[in-house]
């Protein structure tokens, strides 16, 4: 019991001295992706239709479709 009031004693001087503490409590919010690429998922989906439609026409045969892949990482790294 001795050391609980020594201490709260020592604690409120210590506050007299260099004032109030104060505790914060600051929340983490996730970051946003942005908006760079989202704008670049809007402006380049016409090639990357054309990508899913060659790949769905072609039964996934990725050497068929390659310009059109190309087509669409070319497009979308002008927006990164």
């Amino acid at each position: 019991m001795a050391w609980g009031t020594g201490s709260a004693i020592a604690n409120r001087a210590v506050d007299s001295v260099a004032g109030p503490r104060q505790i914060e409590h600051v929340q983490s919010q996730p970051q946003a992706e942005p908006m760079q690429s989202s704008y670049a998922g809007e402006t380049c989906a016409n090639q990357q239709k054309a990508f899913l439609d060659c790949m769905e026409v072609n039964s996934g045969e990725m050497s068929r479709c390659q310009y059109y892949f190309d087509a669409m990482q070319q497009c979308k790294a002008g927006f990164n």
